[in-house]
């Protein structure tokens, strides 16, 4: 047994809501064990301003246009970081190795192999007293990866140490549709399409709302099947379809203006729940086993008019449970997997490879800063 070390991990993902936050203990190999998870919103202010900056972000020039803009709300974004993160340090008896930082994706482009975090982990390691390692995703795209999907190593560990059955997909639905795809041979992930960010997006521009709670507004809408039709054409068509990896700015609202609030919503989450099962069914025919489990975790999961089109159109080898059937809070496994990866940076073990990301050797990721 490799000596165990207790991380925090801290992951915003991109619905930019908030931060989900994990304390674990492993070895970064094979063990680990979860401690405490819990989420924090963000204030209105900082999702407001991360709203509109991302609104303005659609290409890489605008990263420089958006400069000051960029460093003022990473300021901010660092110090809602270190303010939760010492809250937790007060209430936890474990003593804290790593702080596992992600920041807040702003902009991730495969094609020009650029991801753009904000989150400045030197700050944050001065303010928290704490080792952060953070910046996961540069040196993947280095070594001539995408720097995305990063959890499939996490997900890869949590299906062998809860003796899952293989072969198991682990479909992570957050703003981006993600898998992890784990057999006795076969361990590949990457991203499917839209998760939840066209049906958020639609349900915030429309209402006081950010999100579709359960499915229940798509519930009571009809589905436009000309324009969902010509969408789904639209996606199987798009250009450069070897890419891995997706931002939520790939994917527009465009197809659905001018239907109700209702029709809208039920139109993306049909194109969204067909685009996952089409996905599902492109792996499993690839990889030709008889039947598979498929374990959904995310925020997606429990979007019950997404789940019900995804099983609906999957064939029926195919079962589809929430992870946390396995005694995995679905909410948490990606900030459990950047504590876990925090881990394996300090050990300068690998966190990406060839099938996970495209890139061209296995290598590790995030920059370690001690800052006190």
């Amino acid at each position: 047994m490799g000596k165990l070390y207790t991380a925090l991990g801290l992951m915003s993902g991109t619905s930019g809501d908030g931060v989900d936050v994990s304390i674990i203990s492993s070895d970064g190999i094979n063990q680990y064990r979860e401690i405490s998870n819990k989420y924090f919103k963000y204030d209105q202010k900082i999702y407001e301003n991360l709203h509109n900056l991302r609104d303005k972000i659609l290409k890489s020039n605008d990263l420089l246009k958006n400069k000051n803009e960029i460093n003022s709300l990473e300021i901010e974004i660092t110090l809602f970081h270190a303010k939760i993160v010492n809250e937790i340090l007060e209430l936890v008896d474990e003593e804290i190795d790593f702080i596992g930082f992600h920041g807040q994706t702003i902009y991730h482009n495969s094609i020009e192999k650029i991801s753009k975090q904000i989150g400045d982990g030197n700050l944050l390691s001065q303010l928290t007293k704490k080792t952060v390692i953070y910046n996961f995703r540069q040196n993947d795209i280095k070594n001539g990866g995408e720097g995305a999907p990063l959890a499939p190593l996490f997900h890869k560990l949590i299906v062998k140490q809860k003796k899952i059955e293989l072969p198991v997909i682990v479909l992570n639905i957050g703003g981006i549709a993600n898998v992890t795809v784990i057999g006795e041979n076969i361990f590949k992930s990457s991203d499917l399409g839209p998760g939840n960010c066209l049906i958020d997006e639609w349900i915030r521009n429309n209402t006081k709302f950010k999100f579709d709670k359960n499915g229940e507004i798509a519930k009571h809408g009809k589905i436009n099947d000309i324009i969902l039709n010509q969408a789904l054409d639209n996606f199987e068509n798009r250009p450069n379809k070897k890419i891995l990896s997706f931002d939520t700015k790939d994917f527009s609202l465009g197809f659905v203006r001018g239907l109700s609030l209702e029709d809208g919503a039920a139109t993306l989450t049909d194109f969204t729940g067909r685009i996952i099962a089409d996905g599902l069914f492109s792996l499993i025919h690839e990889a030709r086993e008889k039947s598979w489990k498929v374990l959904v975790c995310g925020g997606g999961r429990k979007n019950i008019s997404l789940i019900r089109k995804i099983e609906f159109t999957t064939p029926k080898n195919i079962v589809i449970q929430p992870i946390d059937d396995y005694g995995i809070d679905g909410d948490y496994v990606e900030s459990q997997a950047f504590a876990y990866l925090a881990i394996r940076s300090f050990l300068k073990l690998p966190i990406s490879f060839p099938l996970t990301t495209g890139c061209k050797e296995p290598c590790t990721g995030g920059e370690v800063v001690k800052n006190f």
